[in-house]
C-alpha cells in the first residue's frame, strides 16, 4: 500500500498544480467552463479516494474513506448548481472544512506508515481555509482565485508526504539489505 499511496500522492500533486493554474487563469467569472473546472476537482478527489480505498487492504479503517467519497460527490453536485461566486465559495468552504477533518483522521490512522505529518497539517489547514472561504463569500467582490491557491498548497502537502514516504521506504530497504 505505501507505494500505491505514494504514487497517488504524486498524481494528486500534479493534478492540483495544473488545475490551480487553469482556475486562476480562467475563473474571473463563473462561466459554464469554469463551473465544469470546479466540479472536476472534487470528482478527482473522489476518484483518488476510490483508488486509496481499493489499495488500503483489509487492515485499514475504511469509514473515513467512505466519508471522503461522499463529501467529494456532494461537493461536486453543490458546485455544479451553485450559480454564483459566493455560493461556490460557500460550497467549497464547507467541503474544505469537512474533508479537512476526514483527512486529519485518515492521516492520524496512517501515522505508522510514515510521512503523514504533511497530511495532518494539510487537514488542519483545510479546516481553517474552508472557514475563510465561507467568510470571503460574504464580502464584496469575492474571487475564485483563492481556491486555486488552496489547491496548490494542498498539492504541495501531497508532494511532501510522497517524498517523505519514499525516503522512509528507501531507508527501510537499506536497513533490510544490511540485515541480510
Amino acid at each position: 500500500m505505501p507505494k500505491t499511496l505514494r504514487t497517488l500522492y504524486y498524481a494528486r500533486f500534479g493534478f492540483a498544480v495544473v488545475w490551480a493554474i487553469l482556475t486562476i487563469a480562467l475563473a474571473k467569472t463563473l462561466s459554464p467552463g469554469v463551473t465544469a473546472l470546479l466540479v472536476v476537482y472534487p470528482l478527482f478527489d473522489l476518484a483518488a479516494a476510490v483508488i486509496d480505498f481499493r489499495s488500503s487492504g483489509t487492515t485499514r479503517a475504511k469509514a473515513p474513506l467512505y466519508a471522503n467519497m461522499g463529501l467529494s460527490l456532494l461537493a461536486a453536485v453543490g458546485l455544479a448548481i451553485a450559480g454564483s461566486i459566493p455560493s461556490v465559495l460557500r460550497v467549497w468552504g464547507a467541503w474544505a472544512i469537512t474533508a479537512g477533518i476526514v483527512q486529519l483522521i485518515v492521516a492520524i490512522l496512517r501515522y505508522r506508515l510514515g510521512g503523514q505529518w504533511p497530511m495532518i497539517l494539510s487537514g488542519g489547514i483545510s479546516v481553517l481555509a474552508g472557514s475563510s472561504f465561507i467568510l470571503m463569500a460574504g464580502r464584496p467582490n469575492p474571487s475564485l482565485t483563492t481556491v486555486g491557491g488552496y489547491a496548490i498548497l494542498g498539492g504541495i502537502f501531497f508532494l511532501s508526504s510522497a517524498l517523505r514516504m519514499r525516503q522512509l521506504a528507501a531507508k527501510r530497504s537499506g536497513s533490510a539489505q544490511y540485515a541480510q
